[in-house]
């Protein structure tokens, strides 16, 4: 049995979110545009809520319970003092972070979609790019830069045009950012396919500066559900639906021909469903492919093209850990997902250390933090000493962290309807 000490664990997460401060643009936006940048507004209900002209926001809710029970998890609306520090203040992101035993982890946006959708949405594009601009130089420089040893920076795209997202990886690689996210579908906010040839000048940029494109759950304004009708734990339970169709599309998807150095991660989707897909796709392949006509890339079926240039990533998957061998572990990433619902936040050592309890000690420090490095080109020991990094140091260094969340109140009824409503306006805006 190898075992695993959960002490001597290093963990770096590619999945985890910030609940932005309301006063992020306030440097970053020239004083030209300052009358149309994005605000926290104060609701009639008495949330607070982003707005960027009149666009709404995402709101905090569920995306902001970290350290409260689960019987206090909400979906309404929410305010910034009824949420822990560490959501939305870096310091204490980072001591909540080392409170947990996370060294490191890779932050993608929260208000403005996680893709940046709402910044997309805008109706004067140059303004958008502005905004989108605004946010990564807040994010890369500010929020990362503040503890670059902590940070995998993570920037957003005007996805409005290939052409500027790709000068906006180019520029984020300069600033040593080397992932930006991308929606899971980008046909379902209204814009080009994946398999069209719109997107060439950004995956080429990609290529050039070895940028991942992360495909975030949700990241498409869609949830997973079967009917307008379906009770709130349907779309819960399928909500890993929504990654099966975009490996569904990059497996067969004709880029890869174009750009063979082209590296995309699923994230948030979980892993222990993978398999069959793949499985799936070899059978399609075979049985199909004489009146389909698929071109493999480079001469790879769907399980190798899979293993070679996609990455993904789990929270807390128990099949998929007992899966493992139909996996390149090289490209297997842990997750934290912090502040959001789902998080293991303060446990996942100790989760983690159960799941990979049979796993020899080289997969272990792959999953938990070597391919993270390794893919988003961060190398928090180059000012960090190592051994200052592992789970046991840094619960050392946060000794005082209360990780129980104080504020905010009991799930009632009015969470059910907060949900409806979300969902129902989701549906509205992507038609």
């Amino acid at each position: 049995m190898p075992g695993v000490r959960i002490d001597d664990l290093i963990l770096v997460s590619v999945d985890d979110h910030i609940c932005e401060p309301a006063d992020m643009f306030d440097a970053h936006v020239p004083e030209k545009y300052r009358a149309q940048m994005p605000r926290v507004v104060d609701e009639p209900d008495g949330s607070q809520q982003w707005y960027y002209g009149e666009i709404r926001g995402r709101n905090l809710g569920l995306n902001a319970v970290a350290g409260k029970p689960p019987e206090m998890f909400n979906v309404n609306p929410s305010r910034y003092e009824d949420m822990r520090p560490g959501c939305y203040d870096v310091d204490e992101r980072v001591r909540d972070m080392s409170a947990g035993g996370q060294l490191a982890g890779l932050n993608f946006p929260n208000w403005t979609g996680f893709a940046g959708q709402v910044l997309n949405l805008g109706p004067d594009r140059d303004v958008n790019l502005v905004m989108i601009r605004a946010y990564n130089d807040w994010h890369v420089d500010e929020w990362c830069g503040a503890h670059p040893d902590r940070f995998i920076p993570c920037g957003l795209l005007p996805l409005f045009d290939a052409e500027e997202a790709g000068k906006e990886v180019r520029r984020l690689a300069e600033k040593g950012c080397h992932a930006v996210t991308f929606s899971e579908n980008p046909a379902g906010l209204g814009m080009p396919s994946i398999h069209t040839d719109a997107w060439d000048p950004l995956f080429a940029a990609c290529c050039d500066e070895g940028t991942v494109l992360c495909c975030h759950v949700g990241s498409s304004s869609k949830a997973a559900s079967t009917a307008p009708d379906a009770p709130p734990p349907v779309p819960m339970n399928l909500s890993s639906a929504m990654s099966i169709y975009t490996l569904g599309d990059l497996l067969w998807a004709d880029f890869w021909h174009r750009f063979p150095g082209l590296r995309f991660a699923l994230s948030e989707g979980d892993i222990g469903w993978i398999p069959y897909f793949l499985q799936r796709g070899e059978h399609t392949l075979d049985r199909h492919n004489a009146w389909m006509g698929h071109r493999s890339p480079q001469g790879m079926g769907p399980s190798e093209l899979f293993r070679e240039r996609i990455v993904c990533c789990f929270i807390n998957d128990a099949v998929g850990i007992q899966l493992l061998g139909y996996f390149n572990l090289d490209n297997v990433c842990w997750e934290s997902d912090y502040p959001h619902s789902d998080s293991m936040w303060p446990e996942a050592p100790e989760r983690l250390a159960e799941l990979l309890a049979d796993t020899d000690a080289e997969a272990v420090a792959k999953i938990t933090h070597e391919n993270a490095i390794r893919h988003f080109r961060f190398d928090p020991f180059a000012t960090r000493p190592r051994e200052q990094c592992t789970v046991g140091a840094l619960r050392a260094e946060a000794a005082d962290v209360d990780t129980v969340t104080h504020v905010g109140r009991l799930a009632d009824e009015t969470d059910v309807a907060a949900w409806r409503a979300m969902t129902g306006g989701a549906a509205k805006a992507s038609r």
